[in-house]
Parts: C-alpha cells; structure tokens; sequence
C-alpha cells in the first residue's frame, strides 16, 4: 500500500497541487487510508473513490489556503441543492432582505396597472389585506405564480415588472 502524506508545513500553490496530484493516483483503500491519517476517524464507507478524491484535496487545499467565508457557509447551508445555492449566491443580499412597511410595489398585466402597497403584517392590494404576495399574483392572474418573481423582485422576473 502507498502511502501519501500531506505536509503540516505551509504549502505553496504547487506543492498544493503536487499533493493533489498524488492523492489522484491512490486508489480507493490508499484514499480511505490517507482519509484516517488526516482527519483522524474512518471515511465513511458509502463514499466512492471520487468523493474520497475530492473531499481530500478540497480538505487539504482550505487547510493550507483557508476555508470559505461565514457568508458563503451561510448560503450553502441555507442551500437544497447546488443549483439552489448558485442561485443564491447570484441574488445580491439587499434584493433577499424584507421589503419595508409604506413601499409600493407596481406590475403591469393585461394593459392594467396593479400597485400593491406592503403592510407591517403583509400587503394591501384592490381594497383587501394578503398574507403574500403570491395570494396577490393568483388574485390578479388566475393562476399560481411565485409573488416576489411576478412583481419583479426575484431573479427571472417577467418582463414589465417594476417596483
């Protein structure tokens, strides 16, 4: 069995990449081995050779060079899936946060114009008081849509939205 270890002294990027490229060539017993000496318990054992791979160079590449930061923690944890979490990350976080009590939300549809003002506890629009402004977006269009989307305040909005 060969054995590979990652070096406790500070790494440059090609040593780094070195290491990387030795984890590369082990196969999986020598990667479950590497795995132990590491981080000092057993790979779990449904984790297939290119899984080991890459939480190992992942592992050895965030010791050396450091780990992600607290907000990008936060986004992949909030995250279902890695396709969720990129979606995420491309929001800017002032279009995530809470709209503001007195803000005026405004959405053409069919030729009419739809303004929905937000409440402390949720959103007046034609007269009536919603929880949501999905509720909203059904009440105008007859159909389900995603309400922060339909008024413009999410990624993909349709077009004429504006608030």
């Amino acid at each position: 069995m060969r054995r590979v270890r990652i070096s406790p002294a500070p790494l440059d990027r090609q040593n780094i990449e070195d290491e990387i490229a030795r984890l590369r060539d082990l196969d999986v017993k020598a990667l479950r081995a590497q795995w132990h000496n590491v981080l000092g318990r057993a790979a779990p054992a449904h984790l297939p050779r290119h899984l080991l791979f890459r939480i190992m160079a992942y592992r050895l590449q965030a010791d050396t060079l450091g780990d992600l930061d607290p907000q990008s923690r936060r986004v992949l944890e909030a995250a279902a899936s890695p396709e969720k979490a990129g979606q995420n990350a491309s929001i800017p976080a002032q279009q995530r946060t809470e709209l503001k009590p007195g803000t005026v939300l405004g959405r053409e549809w069919n030729g009419r114009m739809h303004r929905v003002s937000v409440l402390t506890n949720g959103f007046a629009y034609d007269g009536k008081t919603y929880s949501s402004l999905s509720k909203i977006a059904v009440a105008i269009t007859g159909t389900r849509w995603n309400g922060p989307r339909f008024f413009g305040l999410r990624a993909g909005s349709p077009d004429g939205a504006s608030a």
